[in-house]
């Protein structure tokens, strides 16, 4: 069976841009990856998008999601044309839920994202604040460009509520940052349990996509062969 082509979603607050040190890697040994750009405006409104990038390719996809990304994924990921999900310290909803509801009751003692109250609809992280929650593992310089450069996240997309989870009926991995302050580890290590996910987990901020991209890749990669 041939190889399925990896689709790097990514979550709100950025764009595709930071999957730039995972695409590089995993093209370098020799995989087939595509890079979505979500509006990040409502949840139908990114899976219509994940979906057209789908349109354009020949055969299996593996769809990848980082943060809200993996709500993307856990939602387009019923496309027959899905093989399996990755998700890179990111939300994994069950059926009726959304990040609104998955960061409801966070854990005792768990660092509470700085997020801001939302202005015409959409929301932002304080940008004092974004290195330590965000992005701690990367250079002040990375973080203040990240921060300023910020895509407005939709209230609608952080409603949005899965129909019918993928990783009920399709193979899943998850990759658990020990040291993100966005989502809490626990909370991560929960959901990666309930959806019976490979499970790997490192020392990394919230944005160990764009930190540590050769352990994302390797999981990425080790998900690839499990699905030739």
């Amino acid at each position: 069976m041939s190889s399925p082509t990896v689709v790097l979603v990514h979550g709100g607050f950025v764009d595709g841009s930071g999957w730039r040190g995972v695409y590089d890697r995993l093209r370098s040994q020799g995989h087939r990856v595509a890079v979505v750009q979500n509006p990040t405006v409502s949840l139908e409104g990114d899976v219509a998008a994940t979906t057209q990038v789908l349109d354009d390719i020949e055969g299996r996809v593996l769809l990848v999601g980082h943060s809200y990304g993996g709500v993307v994924i856990t939602e387009t990921g019923s496309d027959p044309r899905v093989a399996g999900l990755v998700y890179i310290a990111a939300f994994a909803p069950d059926k009726g839920e959304s990040v609104n509801t998955l960061i409801a009751d966070p854990p005792p003692g768990a660092p509470v994202p700085p997020i801001l109250p939302p202005r015409n609809g959409y929301l932002f992280l304080d940008r004092d604040k974004f290195h330590g929650s965000f992005a701690g593992d990367l250079s002040a310089d990375e973080a203040a460009f990240m921060a300023d450069s910020q895509v407005p996240w939709g209230v609608g997309a952080l409603d949005g509520k899965v129909t019918e989870p993928a990783w009920r009926f399709k193979p899943s991995w998850y990759l658990v940052a020990s040291e993100d302050r966005m989502i809490p580890p626990p909370a991560q290590r929960a959901m990666a349990e309930r959806t019976g996910a490979t499970v790997r987990e490192i020392a990394g901020s919230h944005s160990v996509y764009i930190s540590q991209p050769d352990a994302v890749a390797d999981l990425i990669h080790t998900a690839v062969q499990s699905l030739i």
